[in-house]
C-alpha cells in the first residue's frame, strides 16, 4: 500500500487548466483515468487526508504509485482524450461498460456492386448503413422477410451469389418473386442499389412516401382492371404496415431519440437504451457494470454516452438525447455531441407527456435487468461458496457462515417502531424462516436500544428452546420472564411471508410463547420443526453470523445484548448503508472489503432483504393503525355485522348515539350483541375530526364516511403526501 504523499506533486506544478490525468500503479499500469476543468483543483482533491476520501478513491489512491496529466485546450477535448484513454489501458478502478458486439444489427452492405442485407454483430464497417441493435437475430429476419415482398434485395452470402452467377439460376427467393435476382442480370446493379437505398429510407423511418406511392399505384391498376397486379400491389401495403405494427408509434411527429435510463445500487448499475427513429422503437440495448470508483448517476450517464457515441458520427448520433441526470457540466458533452453528429443536439431531462412516459418504460427496463443480474449471479454456486469464504476470511470466523441472520429497525417518525430478521442459508433467503418484532420496551424512537431489545429476545429464545430440548449444558436457569410458557395469549401476531414478498397477513389470536414476544410463527417443513406439542419451533437454531443494519453503535448494542445473555459463539457485524463499510464489535476502524468481492455482494443483499421485510410490516401496522374502528373491539362481532351496522347508521358517530332498539332493527343483530355494542362504543373514546391535507376541509364523520384515518378511497386522507410519508420511514 503506498502513501499518497510519497508520489504528491510539488505546490505550483500542477496547472490550472482543463485536462485528463492517469494514474499508475507501481508497475506503470494505468489504474484510472479522469478529466478535470481544473486539474490543479481536481488533483487535490485526492491527496487530502485519507479518512476523508471515499473507501474506493481511498484504495485508488493507496494503490497508485504516480500521476501524469496532459493539459487541452477545452472540456470538450478533454471529453474525447478521457474516452480514448479509458478504451486504450482498460483502468481497474474506471466505471466500464460491457461491450454491446453480441447484440445484432440489421445490416445494407451499401459498399458493394449489389448491396445486401443481412443481419451483422461486431465492429462497425465503412460503408455499411446500420439498423437497431435489435434484442434478438430472430426479430431482424421477420422484419426482413415482410419487407422483401416490396424491396427484393440480395439477401445472400458471397459464394451463394456467385455460384448462382456461374450456373445462371437463381436461389429459391429468386424464383418466389424475393429477391430481385442480380445475379443472373434480372436488374442492372444501378437499379438493384437504389432499391436497397429505399429499403434503407424505408427502415430508417420515412414509411409514409412508399405507403402512398404504393396505394396510388393500386389504385391506377384497379382503374385499369389490372386487378392481379392491384391485388399485389394490395398484398405489398399489407406487409409494409404487419412490419410497422412490429414497432409501434411511441412518439408523436417522427422524432429521432434515444433515450437512456439507469437503475443503480451501492455496487452496481445497469443502462438500457432505447433508440427511437421516426417516432418508433427500432433498437433496444442495455449494460450492467460494477461501480468501482465514486460515481454519480450523472457521471454513469456521461459514461454510456461516451460508450454509445464515441464513434459514431452523423446520423448515428440523433438529434435528440433524453437522460434521468444531466452530467456535471453538461455543456461539454453536449457540444461533443454536436460535433459527431455535425449539426445541433439536444440533451435533456423529459419532464412531462409521451417522452417521459417512454422514459419510465426504459427505466423499468433497466431495473428489470438490474434485478435479474443480481438473480443470475446469486443463483450459481461456486460464486455463493466464494462469498461465503470471503467473508469468514474478513471477519476472522473459524468457518464459513452458512446461516446469516440480518436485523433492521423500521419505523415512522418513531411511531409504529418494528424489527426483522431474515435468514439466508448457504447464501440463499430461507424465507420461512423470517421473524418480525415490535418493539415494546419503550416509546420513540431509538434505533439503538431497538437493536439491543430485538437481539436479547430473539437469543432469549434460542436459549429457551435449549434448555426445553436438554442442551442447556450450564447448568443455569433462565429466569420467569424469559421462559417460555405453555398456555396461548392474546398478542398481536402475524403469518410468515410469502414467497413473493407480500405483506403479511394479521392472525388476531395465534397462539405466543410469551406475553414479552410479538413475532413471527414460522411455516414448518416436518415434524422435526415442531415441539412435543405440536407447535412450530421458533428460534432453535442458532446463526454463525448475525449482521445489522448500521453503524459502531448498533453494532455494540448486539453484541452487548449476546453478552449479557452469555452467549459467546455467535459473530457479529454491521454493515453501513452509506459507504457499504463492515464494522465488527469493540473496533475503531471499519473493515473494508473489495469492490469486487462476492462477500460484500452477499452481504448487501442480506442486509437490502432485512430492509425490505421491516419496512413492509412497519407500513402494513401502520395502514391497520389507521383502518382501526371502535367495533373491532366488540367481543364476537364478526366483519359481516360491523359492515351491516355502518350500512345501516352511515357512521360509528351515529351508531353510538343510536339506542339499543334502534341497533336491534338492523339484520342479523340480537339484543344481547346489540348491548353489547352500546356499552363498547359508550366507554370509547370518540375520534378527532379528520383533516383533508390537500384542501384543508374538514371531514364531518356525517357525511357518511367511517371514523377512521385510514389511506383508502371515501376516507380521510392522512397528514403527507405519500412520497413526504415514505422519505419519513426509516
Amino acid at each position: 500500500m503506498a502513501d499518497p504523499s510519497s508520489y504528491r506533486p510539488r505546490p505550483g506544478e500542477i496547472p490550472d487548466s482543463p485536462g485528463v490525468y492517469r494514474f499508475r500503479d507501481e508497475h506503470r499500469r494505468v489504474i484510472y483515468v479522469g478529466k478535470a476543468k481544473s486539474l490543479r483543483q481536481r488533483l487535490a482533491n485526492y491527496f487530502q487526508d485519507l479518512a476523508n476520501l471515499h473507501p474506493r478513491t481511498r484504495t485508488m489512491v493507496t494503490t497508485a504509485a504516480s500521476v501524469e496529466w496532459t493539459v487541452v485546450s477545452t472540456e470538450v477535448e478533454a471529453l474525447q482524450l478521457e474516452y480514448s484513454w479509458i478504451k486504450e489501458y482498460d483502468p481497474r478502478f474506471n466505471v466500464k461498460y460491457r461491450d454491446d458486439k453480441s447484440y445484432p444489427y440489421l445490416a445494407v452492405t451499401m459498399n458493394e456492386e449489389f448491396p445486401r442485407v443481412q443481419v451483422m454483430r461486431g465492429q462497425k464497417k465503412k460503408g455499411v448503413r446500420y439498423f437497431g441493435p435489435y434484442g434478438h437475430a430472430w426479430a431482424i429476419r421477420d422484419t426482413v422477410d415482410l419487407l422483401l415482398r416490396v424491396f427484393p434485395v440480395r439477401t445472400c452470402s458471397a459464394g451463394v451469389f456467385k455460384n448462382a452467377a456461374r450456373t445462371g439460376r437463381p436461389c429459391l427467393l429468386g424464383y418466389i418473386g424475393k429477391c430481385s435476382a442480380p445475379c443472373v442480370g434480372r436488374i442492372t446493379p444501378d437499379d438493384h442499389w437504389d432499391l436497397a437505398d429505399e429499403f434503407c429510407d424505408f427502415m430508417a423511418g420515412r414509411t409514409g412516401t412508399y405507403l402512398r406511392r404504393l396505394e396510388r399505384q393500386m389504385a391506377e391498376a384497379a382503374e385499369e382492371m389490372e386487378y392481379e397486379r392491384a391485388a399485389r400491389l394490395r398484398d405489398d401495403i399489407g406487409a409494409l404496415k404487419k412490419a410497422m405494427e412490429k414497432s409501434a408509434v411511441v412518439l408523436a411527429d417522427a422524432t429521432d431519440a434515444d433515450l437512456i435510463a439507469v437503475a443503480e445500487d451501492e455496487l452496481e448499475a445497469a443502462v438500457q437504451i432505447f433508440h427511437v427513429r421516426g417516432g418508433r422503437v427500432r433498437g433496444q440495448r442495455g449494460w450492467v457494470t460494477d461501480k468501482v470508483e465514486e460515481i454519480t448517476t450523472g457521471a454513469l450517464v456521461e459514461h454510456a454516452l461516451q460508450q454509445l457515441y464515441g464513434e459514431e458520427s452523423g446520423d448515428a448520433v440523433p438529434k435528440e438525447v433524453l437522460v434521468p441526470a444531466l452530467p456535471d457540466p453538461v455543456e461539454p458533452v453536449q457540444q461533443w455531441l454536436t460535433e459527431r453528429r455535425g449539426s445541433g443536439v439536444s440533451l435533456r431531462i423529459p419532464q412531462r407527456g409521451d417522452k417521459k412516459a417512454l422514459m419510465e418504460t426504459v427505466q423499468r427496463n433497466a431495473q428489470q435487468a438490474l434485478v435479474l443480474h443480481k438473480t443470475k449471479r446469486a443463483s450459481d454456486l461456486t460464486t455463493r461458496s466464494r462469498a461465503l469464504e470471503e467473508i469468514a476470511e474478513a471477519l476472522d470466523l473459524d468457518s464459513a457462515p452458512l446461516r446469516i441472520e440480518c436485523y433492521d429497525i423500521s419505523h415512522l417518525q418513531g411511531d409504529d417502531v418494528v424489527a426483522s430478521m431474515v435468514v439466508f442459508e448457504d447464501g440463499l433467503a430461507r424465507k420461512s424462516e423470517y421473524r418480525r418484532f415490535q418493539i415494546k420496551g419503550f416509546e420513540g424512537q431509538d434505533d439503538v436500544r431497538s437493536m439491543h431489545e430485538v437481539i436479547t429476545r430473539r437469543f432469549r429464545r434460542y436459549l429457551a428452546e435449549k434448555e426445553k430440548t436438554g442442551e442447556w449444558a450450564d447448568g443455569e436457569d433462565l429466569t420467569d420472564g424469559d421462559r417460555p410458557t405453555t398456555g396461548a395469549d392474546t398478542t398481536e401476531t402475524g403469518a410468515a411471508p410469502t414467497e413473493t414478498g407480500a405483506a403479511p397477513t394479521e392472525n388476531r389470536a395465534a397462539p405466543t410463547h410469551g406475553p414479552a414476544l410479538a413475532d413471527e410463527p414460522a411455516l414448518t417443513d416436518g415434524p422435526a420443526l415442531k415441539d412435543d406439542d405440536g407447535r412450530p419451533k421458533r428460534f432453535a437454531y442458532p446463526p454463525q453470523l448475525v449482521v445489522v443494519d448500521g453503524g459502531q453503535p448498533q453494532v455494540a448494542a448486539a453484541q452487548r445484548a449476546l453478552d449479557d445473555l452469555g452467549i459467546d459463539d455467535i459473530a457479529v457485524c454491521g454493515l453501513a448503508k452509506r459507504l457499504e463499510e463492515v464494522w465488527l464489535p469493540r473496533e475503531d476502524d471499519p473493515v473494508v472489503l473489495p469492490r469486487t468481492s462476492e462477500g460484500l455482494y452477499l452481504l448487501q443483499r442480506v442486509r437490502d432483504e432485512a430492509h425490505r421485510f421491516a419496512i413492509t410490516y412497519q407500513r402494513a401496522k401502520r395502514a391497520k393503525r389507521f383502518r382501526s374502528s371502535p367495533l373491532d373491539d366488540v367481543p364476537g362481532l364478526g366483519e359481516t355485522r360491523k359492515q351491516a351496522l355502518i350500512k345501516h347508521f352511515g357512521s360509528v358517530k351515529k351508531l353510538r348515539s343510536a339506542t339499543i332498539d334502534q341497533i336491534c332493527e338492523v339484520p342479523g343483530i340480537g339484543r344481547k350483541t346489540a348491548e353489547t355494542v352500546a356499552v363498547a362504543l359508550a366507554g370509547a373514546t370518540p375520534a378527532a375530526p379528520a383533516v383533508n391535507t390537500a384542501t384543508g376541509e374538514i371531514m364531518d364523520d356525517d357525511d357518511g364516511a367511517p371514523e377512521t384515518t385510514a389511506d383508502a378511497p371515501g376516507e380521510p386522507v392522512t397528514a403527507g403526501t405519500p412520497d413526504e410519508r415514505r422519505g419519513q420511514e426509516r
